[in-house]
């Protein structure tokens, strides 16, 4: 009696991933971006354009219209299928539109860091400091408390809630420390590499 596997080169049976119930590498999957979009006309169509455009297949949209972010933007959930090199080609392509990432598939924001900065917030546009500080690409504002008690003339403090990639708190910190050196604001930041 002969195995029905005598004659077949070994490879062969092996190398199928539905044999073993394994996953077949460049297979589409499924991945999920959650975006931060301006509150604008067209802003959706253009963050799916991207994704359309290099070979990702639209399975869902969950757009939190009445919820926005410490910024004043949407947060967008968008779910879809594509190759792992496709899936790296529309992050990209996302973010050279300009279009803010805040999660891409098992990229996530891990690591917290909450830091005050000191000066004249307001005048020297708050707004253009918290976009410049998501567009490090280290960190993204998860929660802004502005105290201006003598007016919004004078010297004002920020508390920032930064959520920053695993191992890049330290990239996070500096990226801070050079638009506010800039804007001549002060930082207050936590000691990096410090156990408590």
């Amino acid at each position: 009696m002969s195995d029905a596997r005598d004659g077949a080169p070994e490879e062969a049976v092996d190398s199928d991933p539905a044999a073993d119930g394994g996953h077949d590498p460049s297979a589409p999957s499924t991945h999920t971006v959650r975006l931060e979009l301006v509150d604008e006309p067209g802003q959706l169509l253009a963050a799916l354009q991207p994704i359309a455009d290099n070979g990702g297949n639209l399975l869902s949209i969950y757009h939190e219209r009445g919820n926005k972010t410490p910024r004043g933007r949407i947060p967008v959930e968008v779910d879809f299928e594509a190759t792992p090199e496709r899936f790296e080609g529309i992050v990209e392509a996302l973010r050279a539109e300009g279009i803010t990432v805040m999660q891409a598939g098992t990229e996530r924001y891990a690591e917290e860091i909450t830091l005050v900065l000191f000066g004249h917030l307001i005048d020297t546009d708050l707004s253009d400091t918290l976009s410049r500080i998501e567009a490090s690409a280290s960190a993204s504002v998860a929660d802004v408390s502005l105290a201006a008690p003598q007016g919004t003339e004078e010297v004002s403090s920020a508390r920032l809630r930064l959520e920053a990639r695993s191992g890049e708190t330290s990239e996070a910190i500096a990226a801070v420390r050079e638009i506010a050196e800039e804007k001549e604001l002060r930082v207050v930041a936590p000691l990096a590499g410090v156990e408590a």
